[in-house]
């Protein structure tokens, strides 16, 4: 056999030796991290629920998660969770698709203002259409409301303007947007509040060209604001737990995330100060089977989370070297401690579940 490029290439560009030959709880698809990430800097998170894995492995980590909105010092501790303070940087819930992140920031920056803005819910109190569930039970009233969401643009835009480093976990395609001015939901209408009305509302799914284009522009407008901001995107390894879709579920999550994956791609590799990081084929490859998963195939084990978790801390934590191949050492002792609380929390935020049919 005579000399040809791929028998220059190392190991990793190779399944065998990488991926078939390997304890499937020591591959490692990163390779290599884009930049590192140390503990004085301000790491912001913000997406669908698995994001949370990440914002809570940094504060066991002693890594400075940023949160810029927290509860009155009279409340802090007690209600802090049921309320959703610390779940992600600011309290906005959800933020499933790469649009919505988009709108988030416009509208905190009043550059973009729906023509909807309140729903009620069951209970006759007061919802936010664009955090339809971080407020136990909705607000007393519409005052309340609004002086809760000024707070919470306030919030975003300290954010936006002090964090080093943004993790940004793509979730959905799926989406229902206003028909009136395409203000995009986390819910659809009806399900946590508001009532669905098919004059007002129209299910759109997102293709690789729209969230291509909505990264772009969110990380434009951050760094227009911050010019050192760096960002990190990743993909959710959580399938749908519903379609609008008329086909299988399974169909749509494959399509959902094949468009999240190369969009995130696309732009990760425009900049070298965008990164992309695998959790999604640390947790649904091959090599894994469904060993990451639990008995719904949804929600990730613990084993799986420490493994995405392990090989971050790797390849963008300053001194992650020291957590390689040490299942044992304090941090994941840590994070055991931790993985009941962290499942509760991710199940209480997480907007997407209010839709399973039992």
């Amino acid at each position: 056999m005579g000399d040809h490029p791929y028998k220059h290439r190392p190991d990793y560009c190779f399944w065998r030796p990488s991926i078939a030959a390997t304890d499937f709880r020591t591959v490692d698809p990163v390779v290599r991290g884009k930049f590192k990430l140390g503990k004085n800097h301000k790491i912001a998170t913000a997406g669908s629920c698995f994001a949370q894995h990440i914002a809570r492995y940094l504060q066991i980590a002693g890594y400075n998660y940023f949160v810029v909105e927290r509860p009155h010092p009279a409340f802090a501790g007690w209600f802090t969770d049921d309320y959703n303070y610390g779940t992600f940087s600011a309290r906005f819930g959800n933020l499933y698709t790469s649009r919505q992140l988009l709108q988030l920031l416009e509208r905190a920056y009043q550059l973009f203002c729906p023509f909807e803005d309140v729903w009620t819910n069951e209970s006759g109190r007061f919802v936010d259409p664009f955090r339809p569930q971080i407020q136990p039970g909705g607000f007393s009233s519409i005052k309340e409301l609004q002086l809760d969401r000024k707070q919470h643009f306030s919030a975003v835009r300290t954010m936006v303007e002090e964090l080093d480093v943004f993790v940004f976990t793509l979730g959905l395609t799926e989406a229902w947007v206003g028909r009136d001015d395409g203000a995009v939901l986390p819910l659809c209408p009806g399900v946590a509040g508001g009532i669905f009305d098919g004059a007002k509302y129209e299910y759109r799914n997102f293709s690789v060209s729209d969230v291509t284009s909505d990264l772009r522009n969110a990380i434009d407008f951050i760094q227009d604001r911050n010019p050192r901001a760096r960002f990190i995107l990743t993909v959710s390894p959580v399938p749908l737990v519903a379609t609008m879709e008329d086909r299988s579920v399974l169909v749509s999550t494959a399509y959902s995330k094949a468009v999240l994956r190369v969009a995130a791609d696309v732009v990760a590799n425009e900049s070298d100060s965008i990164a992309y990081f695998p959790s999604f084929e640390i947790i649904t490859g091959q090599h894994a089977g469904n060993t990451y998963f639990e008995p719904d195939l949804r929600s990730i084990r613990p084993d799986g989370v420490a493994h995405v978790m392990g090989l971050f801390a790797k390849h963008y934590l300053d001194d992650g070297e020291n957590s390689d191949e040490k299942p044992d050492s304090a941090i994941d002792e840590q994070m055991a401690n931790h993985r009941q609380r962290m499942t509760d929390l991710a199940k209480l935020i997480c907007e997407e579940e209010s839709l399973n049919r039992q």
